[in-house]
């Protein structure tokens, strides 16, 4: 018995979230004795980024190289999911939950007759019975989920669990599956995705700005504090309502949700919209000159001052260090 994790990929790189799900997995498996940790891996990927799956908790690497599922055909993707799951005999499916991987963990669910949670934080506690903890809310509270099925479908949150990379390269084993051609019925023509060096939602570092930065000719210093941390730019939703920056760029509850490992805020008062939409951040650093900004209550870390002071000194700080 082995526990199947479902990878994903954008560029033909595997994806720091599916790698998570991999350490979540290899966690699980230690504390479940369900045997080994089996990655799936779909589309063209070669075998440098395959083997390198294992160094996050994946003894074997199942390949299904049909060129066909490059571009995340949903149907198609969870055809090939549920072979791979009974052909290994796992009784546990762990993926990444994203928009791709909850229509696929869905579609999955009723072909392999599971029980499905979606943004899992823990372990499960397995006692008298199958508990999950997951997020919910948006990130404000959370709720345990009782599996009572034999087959389980966990898709792990971003970032809700530490990424391990001191394993061994993995076995890659080639996978032949049947895929009708009814399942790619349906085609993606195009994929338009927001420009900037650094994509806001797959981002580990963000670097936001809000009113207190008074205009946007004053974003530059914000760009060049993103780009020395190798981070994305995000703002708030006054500051994309009155086209300062785009609105692809807008952070919370009714913009972009984030849960990178590290959240900047500068000049930013913090309203509880913004912050359902960062709480799942990491560590949340907030640079603002009013000591009672809203935002320093939920703030890891709080620098009191002026932005325009304080950010390119913090940049050439880093740039020193880095």
């Amino acid at each position: 018995m082995s526990i199947l994790v479902y990878i994903e990929k954008a560029e033909s790189k595997v994806k720091k979230t599916s790698l998570e799900a991999v350490s979540f997995a290899s966690e699980l498996a230690q504390k479940t004795g369900e045997g080994d940790v089996v990655a799936l891996a779909l589309g063209s990927l070669d075998s440098s980024e395959l083997e390198g799956i294992g160094k996050s908790g994946a003894s074997k690497v199942l390949h299904v190289s049909d060129s066909r599922l490059d571009d995340g055909v949903i149907q198609a993707h969870a055809s090939a999911v549920a072979q791979a799951f009974e052909k290994s005999g796992a009784k546990t499916v762990v993926l990444a939950k994203s928009s791709l991987g909850d229509a696929v963990a869905a579609r999955l669910a009723v072909k392999i007759n599971a029980g499905l949670v979606s943004n899992v934080i823990e372990l499960p506690e397995i006692g008298a019975e199958y508990l999950v903890k997951r997020s919910i809310f948006t990130g404000k509270a959370f709720a345990y989920t009782s599996l009572t099925t034999e087959n389980k479908i966990l898709a792990v949150k971003k970032n809700a669990v530490d990424l391990k990379t001191d394993g061994a390269n993995a076995a890659v084993e080639s996978l032949e599956v049947a895929i009708p051609d009814s399942d790619f019925g349906s085609k993606i023509t195009a994929t338009e995705r927001a420009t900037g060096e650094v994509l806001l939602p797959e981002a580990d570092i963000v670097v936001s700005g809000g009113r207190g930065m008074k205009g946007p000719e004053n974003w530059g210093m914000l760009e060049d504090l993103a780009k020395t941390l190798g981070a994305a730019t995000g703002c708030s939703k006054p500051v994309s309502d009155m086209e300062w920056r785009p609105h692809h760029e807008h952070v919370g509850q009714t913009g972009v949700k984030v849960a990178p490992s590290l959240y900047v805020a500068i000049g930013i008062s913090g309203a509880i919209q913004h912050l359902a939409g960062v709480n799942s951040s990491k560590c949340i650093l907030v640079i603002n000159k009013d000591p009672e900004a809203p935002f320093f209550k939920a703030a890891d870390y709080g620098i009191v001052g002026d932005a325009f002071e304080i950010v390119p000194k913090l940049n050439e700080a880093l740039k020193a260090e880095l």
